[in-house]
């Protein structure tokens, strides 16, 4: 048998083997293990907006730009890999058909200059590219590969490597025996045949083919290897963007039911869209690095969730998930900032994953002492506070002149207070002040007095989706009693319920206070008597700004003051979450390293000459002033309202 026959022997058993291998594999995962998820209630259209994320997000890795570097490295990597793997494809058939042709050479890909030429600067790219991301792993080895598959990296990154420079040898050779008619597009090729072109031609010959199996061997294996681990997101990126959920962030699915309890508790509750989630995370550890459960110190990381749920999918054991391999505690540290969402770049919906388990939980009663109370007094009073539904209100019997009641007389601003602006003692001045602000723009507004109770985003994200179905039917009955135009709020968790989760008819027109202080202050509605002349940070609440996009109307207010803003590190759609968040604040803090709060406040501290805390939500007033007192930073920060700098511009 000759060596060419041997040859495309050879290589149609290895492309058999390997192939057949992937397909059973893939089959397994993709058909078998995802057929065992639930239905997905969600309806798969706006297939136009669905296509444009694909190219954005998977085409373009627009999203892998937020961490620049890295980003960059792996965008050559996965176009080099892209656009070299039509010079797999051409080895592939040259070895097929080397019992006919030996140089047997496919059109356009085998013979076009300009691709040749494109392909040969990209294989360079990703050798560099290759080179820097093996240096960040085995170097420096950031915190965020803490727990990933490492050595299954380092392995996958050897591959690439290995198929890049053995196709560069194997073109230098033929460059070198004069059996490339397109030998003047491959600079790059031409170099790596230089350091063989001493050799006679019969050694060359031998160093070509040496190089061949090994890219084809090496090829061969990673398409085997390919569906065991977390490089799959190679095969599932394209249908996770694709059919990625494209309803408001603040919306969360309803509550799943099994057997008369709410959540899930087994991994095959999980919809199937879920489980392809699961599939399609790359270990990136983006999420592990922004989120601020791990950063305090505490035992949940996102990354590692889905690392956790992705074995357990695979395993098919049928065992319940919560207790091995997740635990409580790991369920029960989630803020639901979205902090991980943002930063995924394949859009992994980790939250809504969390907070199915967390419905589980909550129907078999399985919370903390204080959580549990505070869900009690939720269920009883219409509030967190455990207080009367007549001291609702209480906060605005010295407000002069009375507030309108909502319900009674039309108004066209219905603002809805919320638990803390209502309730807490630390707020309420704050609130009075909303009001006077309010009624000194000529505002036409109204309450619900003892008509409102909490809108239930946190209950819901806690996961009693009982209670929040309640409040939500109570408030609506409310809100159906009033005549108004608009809706406006002070609390962003209040926000993005009413405006997300309600029913439309209902909540109409949701605004937050910023929102509403940018619109008046443009229309000059809002008029400042005096420029302040604080130097000022602000942070983004979590509800206002990454669940529902709300950054420039609050920095115009704060401008529009007089005050000079400056910004932290981590600010915007990065902004670290104050801690509160997914009924957090209802819960027994543990151990910790530090609080995010305490965290947040440090880094304000130490930006040159800033003086005020600017916050704009009632949970994160509470929570950055008594952070302010615990990192000792009284005399160097205070941490106001939004509207206590527009009331001070005022009077």
């Amino acid at each position: 048998m000759s060596y060419d026959l041997l040859k495309s022997v050879v290589v149609l058993i290895a492309l058999l083997i390997a192939g057949g291998v992937f397909g059973w594999r893939a089959y397994q995962l993709l058909w078998i293990n995802l057929r065992r998820g639930q239905k997905s209630p969600e309806a798969f259209g706006r297939w136009g907006e669905r296509v444009k994320g694909v190219l954005a997000y998977v085409a373009a890795q627009g999203r892998l730009f937020r961490v620049l570097v890295p980003g960059t490295a792996h965008f050559f990597i996965f176009w080099g890999f892209l656009l070299l793997s039509l010079t797999i494809l051409q080895a592939i058939v040259e070895g097929l058909f080397a019992f006919i042709d030996p140089h047997f050479k496919l059109p356009i890909i085998g013979e076009f200059g300009p691709l040749a030429l494109i392909q040969d600067f990209f294989a360079l790219f990703v050798v560099i590219a290759i080179c820097y991301a093996l240096y960040l792993r085995l170097v420096v080895n950031p915190e965020r590969y803490k727990g990933s598959h490492k050595s299954q990296g380092v392995m996958v990154l050897s591959f690439i490597m290995t198929i890049m420079l053995t196709l560069l040898v194997f073109n230098g050779i033929a460059i070198n025996l004069h059996k490339d008619s397109i030998a003047a597009w491959r600079p790059i090729s031409t170099l790596f045949g230089l350091p063989f072109a001493g050799l006679d031609k019969t050694a060359q010959f031998v160093v070509g083919e040496i190089a061949y199996w090994l890219h084809l061997g090496v090829v061969m294996f990673f398409l085997t290897e390919l569906p065991e681990g977390k490089h799959f997101h190679i095969v599932t990126s394209v249908p996770a963007v694709f059919l990625r959920d494209l309803d408001p962030p603040g919306r969360l699915p309803k509550a799943p039911e099994f057997d008369g309890k709410l959540g899930v508790s087994t991994v095959n509750q999980f919809r199937w869209r879920q489980m392809l989630d699961f599939y399609t995370c790359t270990e990136c550890g983006r999420c592990q690095d922004v989120c601020p459960a791990y950063a305090s110190a505490q035992i949940l990381s996102p990354k590692l969730l889905m690392m956790n749920l992705r074995e357990h999918l695979t395993a098919r054991d049928g065992k319940p998930l919560i207790g091995d391999p997740i635990s409580e505690q790991v369920l029960w540290s989630c803020t639901t900032c979205y902090a991980c969402d943002q930063e995924c770049p394949l859009f992994i919906n980790r939250v809504k994953t969390i907070v199915d388990m967390r419905r589980y939980l909550v129907s078999e009663g399985r919370m903390d002492a204080q959580l549990q109370e505070a869900l009690a007094k939720l269920g009883r009073y219409g509030n967190s506070f455990g207080q009367s539904e007549r001291n609702r209100a209480k906060w605005a019997a010295t407000v002069q002149p009375k507030i309108k009641d909502a319900r009674k007389e039309p108004v066209e601003y219905l603002w809805f207070v919320g638990d803390y602006a209502s309730y807490s003692p630390s707020v309420v001045d704050i609130t009075r002040q909303t009001a006077a602000v309010f009624q000194r723009a000529g505002l036409d507004f109204g309450i619900l007095y003892e008509g409102e109770r909490n809108s239930g985003n946190d209950v819901r994200r806690v996961g009693e989706e009982g209670l929040f179905e309640m409040l939500v039917e109570k408030n609506v009955a409310a809100l159906g009693k009033a005549n108004f135009k608009t809706i406006v709020t002070t609390d962003p968790h209040t926000y993005n319920s009413l405006k997300n989760e309600y029913p439309a008819d209902a909540t109409r027109n949701t605004q937050h206070y910023a929102e509403l202080l940018d619109q008046l202050i443009t229309s000059g509605k809002l008029k400042f008597s005096k420029k302040l002349d604080y130097t000022v940070t602000y942070h983004d609440p979590c509800y206002l700004g990454r669940y529902n996009g709300v950054y420039a109307a609050p920095r115009r207010v704060i401008e529009a003051t007089g005050c000079r803003l400056v910004e932290m590190p981590r600010h915007g759609d990065r902004a670290l979450c104050c801690g509160a968040g997914g009924g957090r604040i209802w819960m027994e803090e543990g151990a910790v390293k530090e609080r995010p709060s305490e965290s947040r406040i440090r880094e304000a501290v130490a930006l040159d000459g800033v003086s005020v805390f600017v916050a704009a939500c009632p949970k994160d007033i509470t929570m950055f002033r008594d952070a302010v007192k615990t990192t000792g930073s009284e005399a160097r920060l205070v941490v106001k309202d939004l509207i206590e700098l527009v009331n001070e511009a005022m009077t």
